[in-house]
């Protein structure tokens, strides 16, 4: 068995989904780990990650549309609201989705579904630069 580990570095544009599928794929057939467990890990408590559809936008902005309503930007409804208004319901968002994923490799690739893509749920309203952990363990 081996294992290997990095730190993918994500800019983001304020709240949304940024698919990272792509250098996360690149990342792991560089690994030359034909078999294992990939665990991606967002080390933030305002951001997230979620796999989802990637071949329809409307599926992303129904999503961050959605999360909009659930979870208001009132400052009224909260007690942290020192890192702004955004803040509190950002960590709200981040605890109603995950931080880790857990996705089988194959073939030396994630075995994911035809329509699904990785993503980093930025929940703040402004940009940020988020870390996500990749370890992945197999041979």
């Amino acid at each position: 068995m081996r294992q290997a580990m990095t730190t993918l570095n994500v800019p983001t544009r304020g709240q949304g989904l940024v698919e990272i599928t792509a250098p996360v794929v690149r990342w792991v057939g560089e690994q030359g780990i034909g078999c294992g467990l990939l665990t991606l890990y967002c080390r933030h408590t305002s951001a997230s990650l979620v796999i989802q559809e990637n071949a329809d936008p409307d599926v992303r902005g129904d999503l961050e549309r959605f999360f909009a309503r659930l979870v208001r930007e009132d400052p009224a409804l909260y007690d942290h609201t020192l890192e702004g208004p955004d803040d509190m319901p950002a960590h709200i968002r981040s605890a109603l989705t995950a931080v880790s994923l857990s996705i089988p490799v194959a073939d030396g690739r994630p075995v994911l579904g035809t329509w699904q893509g990785i993503y980093l749920f930025e929940h703040r309203t402004h940009r940020h630069d988020r870390q996500v952990t990749a370890h992945l363990f197999g041979e």
